[in-house]
């Protein structure tokens, strides 16, 4: 079903470029505007800046602001430069709350400020709301739109209620309870209101077991909440027990789609947001960064390469085999590594079970250094006819293979406790170290052994 539905968006995608090329504008307008909000915004961003504009112009006001939610933020921030801030009042006056603040969260001061004044004043009371919390948090994910009762009236006075509304919040399972002074109590599921008596009173029928969530929760682990618990909304209070707002499960897929992003891209050291099709100046220095730290950390494997030259002119096997060792540290290193990372996202990792993991992962890398060491070994002996080379090179793979899950497991750990992104510096880290240490373990093992062993063997 799914695929069917990406076969089926791609055909219209498709189409649509087509009809791009042949130049119909009024058939191209047509198309454009009875496509989903998602679909639009995927063309845009699959445009060049060019294309992308003249696109734009042709999306009507009542398509703008969901499609300009549905893009990333270099993409959305591109075409947001050139509009008014009455057209941007205009573009998210429909949009609920939460939408609102993620959306004007990735706008200069200056915009946020025209277009929170161009609001009426329920609306800008409720995003500035939303806006007082840190938009990673629970409290920048909620939305203020909910259906609340108290817990002392009956089923048939809340079910007269909703009756009376246009319309319920969307993702409405359940209604939240609270006393008179807004303090949260609990839900009621909808399937129980409908399916209970009249005269029955919400506070017989009603859940007081499900927790609401606090406004400063991080929201990976809201989303994790979600996961475990199988949510479609939940609550979110203060620290008093407020009701504020609640999370719907559009804005955890949202979290889970991000995280899974950021992971990906960081692993490049690139931002998640990054548009495809950015100028090439911010691209170039956001990129040289990266690669100038992966050229530092080159030099210092070539420093130490460059240490031992009396030894690689007396062992040319040594040149042919040494690049070997690193290369195997460095993805058992990157399989420890994700491992640990995924861990950490997910909450699993403490200081209670770290050492139970460290121990596990050395365990793996002790049995694969010993498989492989024996591999290395007896290839390096029947290739090169070898046998003292094959056991030098045979000590340092073990060495580096027990070297590597020991970093992958610290290294994100104590980028963690210095506040930096364990997915964004990690990777590069953990190559340098077991290039470093691969080469060396190679090297120095050859200047100090390969003599005795070659002493010892004839």
């Amino acid at each position: 079903m799914t695929h069917q539905l990406h076969q089926n968006t791609e055909q219209r995608l498709t189409r649509l470029r087509s009809t791009i090329e042949s130049g119909s504008l009024s058939q191209l307008q047509s198309m454009l505007n009875a496509m989903h909000p998602a679909e639009i915004a995927h063309l845009l961003e699959s445009s060049p800046p060019a294309r992308r504009r003249y696109l734009w112009d042709l999306v009507e006001p009542e398509n703008e602001g969901e499609t300009l939610i549905e893009l990333g933020e270099e993409a959305r921030a591109s075409l947001v430069d050139e509009m008014a801030s009455d057209d941007l009042v205009e573009a998210v006056k429909d949009l609920e709350v939460d939408d609102v603040a993620d959306f004007l969260q990735g706008l200069p001061n200056r915009l946020i400020e025209q277009t929170l004044s161009g609001m009426s004043r329920q609306q800008r009371e409720r995003v500035e709301a939303v806006l007082a919390y840190d938009e990673d948090t629970a409290g920048g994910m909620m939305n203020t739109d909910v259906i609340t009762t108290r817990a002392n009236v009956c089923v048939d006075v809340v079910l007269r209620y909703l009756r009376m509304q246009d319309k319920l919040p969307t993702h409405s399972d359940s209604l939240i309870i609270i006393d008179k002074y807004n303090k949260y109590l609990g839900i009621l599921p909808i399937s129980i209101l409908l399916t209970s008596q009249p005269d029955a009173t919400v506070n017989t029928i009603m859940d007081d077991q499900q927790s609401a969530i606090p406004a400063n929760m991080p929201s990976s682990e809201v989303a994790s909440l979600f996961e475990d618990r199988n949510l479609i909304s939940a609550p979110v209070v203060d620290d008093n027990r407020n009701l504020l707002g609640r999370i719907t499960i559009d804005d955890v897929v949202d979290v889970i789609r991000d995280e899974a992003e950021h992971s990906m891209m960081s692993m490049a050291g690139l931002n998640e947001e990054e548009d495809l099709f950015a100028s090439v100046i911010p691209s170039v220095k956001r990129r040289a960064i990266w690669l100038g730290t992966n050229l530092l950390t080159a030099f210092l494997a070539a420093w130490v390469i460059n240490q031992f030259t009396e030894t690689l002119e007396s062992a040319i096997a040594l040149v042919v085999l040494m690049s070997i060792v690193p290369s195997m540290g460095g993805i058992a290193g990157s399989q420890t590594l994700t491992l640990v990372i995924r861990g950490m996202a997910l909450g699993q990792i403490d200081s209670g079970n770290t050492r139970s993991l460290l121990i596990k992962e050395l365990l793996l890398g002790f049995i694969n250094g010993v498989i492989w060491a024996l591999v290395v070994f007896v290839i390096s002996v029947l290739f090169f006819d070898d046998t003292s080379i094959g056991i030098i090179v045979a000590i340092a793979m073990l060495l580096n293979l027990l070297i590597a899950p020991l970093t992958g497991v610290l290294l994100p750990i104590a980028l963690r406790k210095l506040g930096i992104d364990p997915a964004l510096a990690g990777s590069v880290l953990l190559t340098t170290v077991t290039d470093v240490v691969g080469y060396a373990a190679v090297l120095g093992l050859a200047t100090l052994l390969l003599p005795y062993i070659r002493s010892f063997l004839a």
